[in-house]
């Protein structure tokens, strides 16, 4: 057993199944941006320092990352075996260190000190010189690691291309292929969360409200709707990344694609612009210039609620009700419909009851839980009765505007029996009151409008409303 080699092991993509510099990247977004930018110059004095004052600003709990069972299962084995292993990496050796002592598999831990960037040929050499030519295995994962493994006894590989594969085999005497990270193709379709886009309905809520019958007006709504879907989807994969700390530990949340590694961060770090970019080329299909500063308002928005405002109590919810609200403004900008005032004032206090109730729903989950406070939020659970009567209180006024509304001139000019749309009234003072009641029962999901779409009684609140509309213009 003492004739062993020693056991090399990456740590990117080997060891766990992300990528440490873009999980300290990603850490420090969401902590301290004004940090990250000063990290970001640093650039220029090369990687290792970079990655150095990266890992200077950044906090990584190796604790909460997403490790491959398969090279844990394979180090354990090596040592069972009497053999030592090692941990030799790119990143940086803070970093490193802390991963080596959380899973106590590692006799030395070797990483880029600030000045050396532990990577490809120059890991090739620091490998030979302090233990010798195939004198030791190695566990890798990129092509920068063929130079690694031409020294190394044995190739052990896991999550290699192809392509690299081959070259390993006509490199190295002896290759080895662990069991790959499983990624698929609905890993990364959950990642944007096309659940959510049907938020997005709110788009055609003016042409709805104004009795629009235009093919080619509803035309233009519906890449406002596209549009505003893949604009949104490109905000959560980055709300997600900004997150992954805090959905780790949550009790749903971390099995989110990035937060579970079933998506790369590296990927998803590129899906924030493609999205962004998918969704602007759409918007250039409702042809109103209006429209995309609408959008370029909202995307703005979410970037500061993301990285500041959803830490802010109550600020949060206000936000939230906001970028609801903007939704209805860009339906009527790629339109070319006004919005009413009474839309506009109904939307404000509807779209914060249901904000307040999204939170209430979290504070819930802090509760049952034993959490004295919301990770990554402003609240502690002994708000939830608070933010319950926020949730109602608004929701009442938003019933009490529509209320209001229905004694308009407006709705004489539009409906033949406006006395009818009176029951919408009540369809919605039970909706509002069920939904609270919904979130303080802890069967909430994350979001109200996601949850309304999945929740038998509110599609059947929304058949009745759409009966009584109808109602009232026969």
């Amino acid at each position: 057993m003492g004739d062993l080699p020693i056991l090399a092991v990456d740590l990117d993509k080997t060891l766990i199944k992300g990528d440490l510099l873009y999980e300290s990247f990603w850490e420090c977004a969401s902590k301290d941006l004004w940090a990250l930018l000063q990290v970001v110059g640093s650039l220029t004095a090369g990687k290792a320092r970079f990655k150095a004052n990266l890992a200077r600003n950044t906090a990584i709990d190796p604790a909460l990352l997403a490790y491959n069972n398969s090279v844990l299962e394979y180090i354990k084995e090596w040592r069972e075996r009497g053999g030592r292993a090692v941990l030799v990496t790119a990143t940086d050796q803070s970093i490193a260190n802390a991963t080596a002592h959380h899973l106590g598999l590692f006799d030395e831990v070797y990483g880029s000190d600030g000045t050396r960037n532990l990577k490809g040929r120059v890991k090739a050499g620091f490998l030979v010189e302090r233990y010798g030519a195939g004198n030791y295995d190695y566990i890798g994962d990129a092509h920068a690691d063929i130079p690694v493994w031409n020294s190394a006894r044995r190739a052990i590989t896991v999550g290699l291309s192809p392509k690299d594969r081959g070259q390993v085999h006509s490199l190295s005497g002896e290759v080895m292929h662990l069991s790959d990270p499983e990624y698929s193709r609905l890993s990364y379709l959950n990642a944007i969360r096309p659940h959510q886009w049907s938020k997005n309905i709110l788009v055609f809520l003016p042409l709805i409200a104004a009795h629009e019958a235009s093919i080619y007006v509803w035309v233009e709504a519906l890449f406002a709707f596209f549009c505003f879907s893949l604009v949104a989807s490109s905000v959560y994969v980055l709300n997600d990344l900004l997150d992954l700390s805090t959905d780790r530990i949550h009790p749903r949340k971390r099995n989110r694609p990035f937060a579970s590694g079933a998506v790369s961060l590296q990927h998803g770090t590129l899906m924030v612009p493609a999205l962004l970019l998918a969704g602007l080329l759409f918007g250039l299909g409702a042809q109103q210039p209006q429209f995309l500063l609408i959008m370029a308002l909202y995307y703005a928005t979410t970037m500061i609620y993301s990285v500041c405002l959803k830490r802010k109590l109550i600020v949060d919810i206000c936000a939230l009700a906001g970028l609801y609200t903007l939704r209805i403004f860009a339906g009527g900008a790629a339109t070319g419909l006004p919005i009413s005032e009474w839309l506009l004032a109904f939307s404000i206090f509807f779209f914060f009851s249901l904000a307040a109730v999204k939170r209430q729903g979290e504070l819930v989950d802090v509760v049952k839980s034993g959490r004295g406070k919301a990770n990554g939020r402003g609240y502690e659970g002994e708000d939830q009765l608070v933010v319950s009567m926020m949730a109602l209180s608004s929701g009442y006024i938003a019933v009490l505007v529509l209320a209001l509304y229905l004694d308009s001139p407006a709705v004489q000019e539009l409906y033949n029996h406006p006395a009818r749309l009176w029951g919408i009234c009540l369809i919605l003072l039970y909706w509002v009151s069920r939904m609270v009641m919904m979130a303080h029962r802890g069967i909430m999901d994350d979001d109200p409008i996601v949850f309304a779409m999945k929740d038998r009684v509110s599609r059947y609140c929304g058949v009745l409303i759409l009966i009584v509309i109808i109602a009232g213009i026969m």
